[in-house]
């Protein structure tokens, strides 16, 4: 359950209309007064979603919605996109895929329907799912050879045993060479279906107008659907896993690095428990975020410890994870491990200072408003938290939250969450 909260005024942002139609479908519309719209179509459907046999189809299927239906051959969704000037993509994450499309206001009636239907009736032929394996067995490759990456799975694997969080968006080759478009079908039927999915509509059209467009839409796809709904997939199992209980260490050699990488971990709160997320986001900030931070501050520009360091408060919806990850050398390995854990035991022990809190602050209200300017930064903002929280008013929300949270309540949160003593380490050397 998610916590309650006590109403709060809202940012300077029009309150967007919600609508939730007898499918179970949630559309949020709103007009803003720039010639663009902005679709977006959320699905509580990632790689969280899958089984271990089946990592990587939730991102395997993002690639296959592109590939046609049975009215729109391959291409040609693509083609009439481009004719008029749009723009579309889609992304894959653990918790959700979302796919969006931005168009001028006169094309959105006949490019909408179109979006809408790739999503709710891709082809999924045998031949498109051999054909685009090899691609995707290219990006899983690529992605293994970027350092940064294969830190980060590292890192992830070290701070989860059992949640899915642990395994890469991606999948590996092993896993994807094994799927089958079966399977893909059937991960298809159960989880793109109107009950999971949030479509959200912002641009200069009226809310009526919006809301049509993508109620006939999906009404369109469903009668033209050919594969009948499925009884959803059980989700794999949420338990959270308990708090680093002393240091847990890997360490491995990379050839392909010039430093090392460090990245230690805490397991901390996710969406389930968001009011305890806010006092991590801001210590988060505090710690490593712009080179006034503490951590920027004191290792990189005053004790030169570090080419570079970053903190940050990652929430996923079961359970999230604090993180810091620094860049140095071999030799400087344990003097930084030891600088951390100091900053980490200082912000529990001492309440932030009022400059700190307010810098934060204002970074976060400066960021919310540049994040909101357009067509697809509101579209992003109310699909994510739509789908993540089922309560838009955690969108709307954010900075006020922020604005509330005390120095006791961050030095709570690291007192509770980021012990200095008990921790995820994962180190990245050059091969001698």
């Amino acid at each position: 359950m998610l916590s309650s909260f006590a109403p709060l005024e809202l940012p300077q942002l029009s309150l967007p209309t919600i609508r939730r139609l007898p499918n179970g479908l949630t559309i949020i519309a709103e007009q803003m007064p720039t010639e663009a719209i902005s679709l977006d179509v959320w699905l509580r459907a990632g790689s969280a979603h899958e089984a271990d046999e089946i990592n990587g189809l939730a991102h395997f299927l993002e690639h296959m919605i592109f590939k046609g239906t049975h009215d729109l051959q391959t291409g040609e969704f693509e083609r009439r996109i481009e004719a008029r000037g749009a723009v579309t993509n889609a992304a894959t994450s653990q918790d959700y895929t979302h796919f969006y499309l931005v168009s001028a206001p006169q094309d959105f009636a006949a490019l909408a329907p179109l979006q809408i239907q790739m999503v709710m009736n891709p082809r999924l032929t045998e031949a498109d799912f051999d054909r685009e394996r090899s691609v995707i067995l290219e990006e899983i490759r690529q992605a293994e050879d970027n350092p940064r990456r294969r830190t980060f799975y590292r890192s992830m694997e070290m701070t989860f045993d059992r949640l899915p969080y642990r395994r890469p968006v991606l999948g590996s080759v092993t896993a994807d060479e094994a799927l089958t478009v079966q399977q893909m079908r059937a991960f298809h039927g159960s989880w793109y279906q109107p009950g999971n999915m949030t479509v959200v509509a912002v641009g200069n059209l009226p809310v009526e107008t919006l809301i049509n467009t993508v109620s006939e839409g999906f009404e369109q796809a469903t009668r033209q659907c050919l594969v009948s709904p499925q009884r959803s997939q059980p989700e794999p199992g949420c338990q959270l896993e308990s708090p680093f209980e002393e240091v847990c260490r890997a360490s491995y050699s990379d050839r392909s690095l010039q430093q090392a990488r460090l990245v230690m971990s805490w397991r901390v709160p996710g969406v389930a428990h968001l009011a305890d997320t806010y006092a991590l986001d801001v210590a988060a900030s505090i710690l490593g975020r712009g080179r006034t931070s503490r951590l920027v501050h004191h290792l990189r520009e005053e004790q030169k410890l570090v080419a570079g360091i970053s903190a940050s408060n990652m929430t996923f919806s079961h359970q999230g994870v604090f993180y810091v990850a620094a860049v140095g050398e071999v030799e400087q390995l344990a003097a930084i491990e030891a600088a951390i854990a100091h900053h980490i035991a200082a912000i529990g022990q001492q309440p932030v200072t009022t400059a700190e809190l307010e810098r934060v602050r204002t970074q976060v209200a400066n960021r919310y408003i540049f994040g909101s300017e357009t067509p697809s930064d509101r579209a992003g903002l109310y699909g994510y938290y739509q789908t993540m929280t089922q309560d838009l008013s955690h969108a709307l929300n954010y900075p006020h939250r922020i604005r509330q949270i005390s120095p006791e309540q961050i030095q709570a949160a690291a007192q509770q969450y980021l012990k200095p003593d008990a921790y995820g380490l994962v180190v990245m050397k050059p091969e001698e």
